[in-house]
């Protein structure tokens, strides 16, 4: 049988819909990398019967729980300490997590409030998890074969102190009962998620000790694969045996795996063909350069990006026709295709990519309604243009948008071997 766990999300700002709650959409992917099962979640306020009984069900239900939020110093951060009262725990002053927490304020040049101390007080049994980014440490507890775990609240010193320091306990603390189960997830983009079911139904009937499910993204669909077997060769062997079939059935239109995204599979596809990509966006307003931006080491394939808005900007800085705009209008092929060229021309990129087109809500005409968009692509010997209409409203718009030029990208790539 595998480990179970359990995720428990606190914060009152949570309940209240002030802050999206993420934290166990992350934790929940990793733990089943892991082939953990995750048997529940609980997102509770800052109120100690609640955090009691969710501490409770999670042992009850898990092996494992992990907590994220309520770690802070001040008086409504209460999780460790409910913890460690299920858990039947006494809390000490660690010298040494004293000392730290002085060091982060001293460097800040700030004086650390008295409160601060709370975050250095950990039962004598558990190990302090560290968190360079902030001053709440985690935990990690072990005690009659049951396992505590509490994090930061903040993604941004969640995931690190997941991914450095939970992650290999785990991995050492479970051993040979890690990869009982494998989940594979196959990334797709292009068709639709009723689609996507018809092209793999071959697949889907008469599955034993295999789930095959469909997730939809943001324009992505993601198929998730999950095997649970006796030994990690068994499973591995099924997923890859069936991940074979389904990736044949859904063709060019698998961009990625796991943790793969458009723009790191399109940025790694440049980097090996030794090109440079430049954007000109309109409707996207800059979204398409953030996306590729957002990955280290992104210099080495994206030249830079312009964000023409108005039909001035598209002229001055990127060469379009006025008697283009004037006849076919801002929103059109030929735009699109001018705008490319012009970015490629200017930036002296190998591919330059314009975009132009309705986000809403407004603007739309019946001839040309929110949502039409064009896209440009230019290279050296020619400049193609496509023609994309999205539903949807103006974020979910501009997203699907970028996200179909890297797309468009990715293919192009792919016929150039």
């Amino acid at each position: 049988m595998s480990t179970q766990a359990y995720i428990i999300s606190t914060g009152t700002e949570l309940l209240l819909g002030d802050v999206v709650e993420t934290n166990s959409v992350f934790i929940s992917r990793r733990l089943a990398s892991m082939g953990i099962r995750v048997v529940g979640k609980s997102v509770v306020g800052d109120s100690r019967s609640s955090l009691e009984k969710a501490f409770r069900l999670g042992l009850e239900m898990g092996d494992i729980v992990i907590a994220t939020g309520g770690l802070g110093p001040t008086r409504d951060d209460i999780t460790k300490e409910v913890a460690c009262e299920v858990m039947g725990c006494s809390l000490e002053l660690r010298p040494e997590e004293v000392a730290r927490i002085r060091e982060f304020f001293k460097r800040r040049n700030r004086d650390m409030p008295e409160s601060n101390l709370r975050q250095a007080m950990f039962p004598p049994e558990a190990r302090v998890l560290s968190n360079p980014r902030g001053t709440a440490p985690g935990m990690f507890l072990e005690k009659d074969g049951r396992t505590v775990i509490l994090l930061p609240g903040p993604p941004r010193e969640m995931q690190p102190m997941f991914s450095e320091e939970v992650e290999p306990l785990l991995r050492q603390k479970l051993g040979e009962k890690m990869g009982l189960v494998k989940t594979r997830v196959i990334k797709v983009i292009g068709p639709g998620e009723s689609k996507v079911e018809e092209m793999i139904k071959e697949f889907l009937d008469g599955l034993r000790g295999v789930s095959i499910a469909l997730l939809a993204e943001e324009g992505e669909i993601h198929v998730r694969v999950t095997c649970e077997g006796e030994g990690l060769e068994q499973v591995e062997t099924r997923v890859a045996a069936l991940e074979t079939g389904l990736v044949k059935a859904l063709g060019q239109n698998v961009f990625g795996y796991d943790d793969d995204t458009l723009a790191s599979v399109v940025s790694c596809m440049l980097r090996e063909r030794g090109l440079r990509v430049a954007f000109a966006e309109s409707c996207t307003g800059g979204l398409l350069a953030k996306m590729v931006t957002d990955l280290p080491g992104s210099s080495n394939i994206f030249w830079g990006g312009v964000v023409s808005y108005s039909n001035e900007a598209k002229i001055q800085i990127l060469g379009v026709s006025p008697s283009t705009l004037a006849s076919f209008g801002a929103v059109s092929p030929e735009t699109a295709g001018e705008m490319a060229h012009g970015i490629r021309s200017r930036s002296g990129a190998d591919i330059g990519i314009g975009i132009t087109g309705i986000a809403g809500p407004d603007g739309g005409t019946l001839e040309k309604p929110v949502g039409l968009v064009y896209m440009g692509l230019a290279d050296a010997n020619r400049v193609l243009t496509k023609e994309l209409r999205l539903t949807g409203g103006r974020e979910s718009i501009r997203t699907l948008t970028a996200k179909s030029a890297l797309d468009w990208l990715r293919r192009y790539l792919t016929g150039r071997g």
